[in-house]
């Protein structure tokens, strides 16, 4: 499949990905149409890491933003991982030019106990 050009683009937690993907699955088995190879993949992927429904992670997501230097896409990762530690949600911003303090970092850590 070749793409020419991008219409809409969105950020999706796994959780999201995990209902588009079963309502495709659900279409294509009531048209008994076969799942391709990729989609096969992509569904056991998204099986496997999963670990809460879309409202929950979308929750998630949408109290990590209203948190000082939080962006997007870290609250769609912070939400797909569900870090337990200070250390788990350092490694999620060792790329960041700004270092976290150890209140901001609690702060999220309560947030994801929260949804979680």
């Amino acid at each position: 499949m070749i793409v020419k050009n991008v219409i809409n683009e969105e950020l999706l937690t796994i959780s999201e990905a995990k209902e588009l993907l079963d309502r495709i699955k659900v279409d294509r088995a009531e048209e008994d149409e076969e799942l391709g190879y990729e989609l096969k993949k992509a569904i056991r992927h998204i099986d496997a890491f999963s670990k809460n429904d879309a409202e929950q992670s979308r929750a998630l997501v949408t109290n990590l933003l209203e948190l000082g230097n939080m962006k997007p896409e870290i609250a769609i990762r912070i939400a797909d991982i569900l870090p337990k530690t200070r250390d788990e949600l350092r490694s999620i911003y060792a790329k960041e030019r700004f270092i976290l303090t150890t209140e901001d970092l609690d702060q999220m850590l309560d947030i994801v106990a929260d949804v979680a």
